[in-house]
């Protein structure tokens, strides 16, 4: 049952990394897309960027990792919620080592914010997408049918 157990959650574990993968690549490519040949700005290109990373985990969560459960406009958005939670972490890590702590250079901008502050953020996207977004539905949720909310 403890290995079945760990074998789970390893899959769970591995399914929910190769889905950020997928999803960090599609906003980088799509963010220096937009920023180099069309020229948006980088405010714009990153919200455009950002959205479009959020479906491409949301859809590999949802399709992959937690495969056993609906793909709901319900759950796109506490999907989305926790992953704003995130990315406000990061900056976050950011604003505290910059602003905080005097540590302006480009190296601890990158220690703070893509190192430090992606890991917890990472952990909280994790916790959140798995408790708050694809948990498992009570008996009594079960049920109730879909449309009932």
């Amino acid at each position: 049952m403890r290995r079945a157990l760990a074998h789970g959650a390893g899959r769970e574990v591995l399914g929910f990394a190769g889905a950020g993968l997928v999803a960090y690549a599609t906003d980088l490519a799509l963010f220096l897309w937009l920023r180099g040949p069309l020229g948006v700005d980088p405010i714009t290109a990153k919200t455009l960027s950002f959205l479009a990373g959020c479906t491409v985990a949301y859809l590999g969560n949802a399709l992959g990792t937690y495969h056993r459960r609906a793909v709901a406009l319900r759950e796109y958005a506490v999907f989305f919620a926790v992953n704003v939670a995130g990315a406000a972490v990061q900056l976050l890590c950011l604003a505290v080592s910059h602003h905080g702590l005097g540590l302006t250079s480009a190296r601890a901008d990158t220690v703070s914010g893509l190192g430090v502050g992606m890991a917890l953020a990472t952990f909280l996207r994790f916790w959140g997408t798995r408790t708050l977004v694809f948990r498992t539905p009570s008996p009594e949720e079960e049920a109730r049918p879909p449309w009932t909310g």
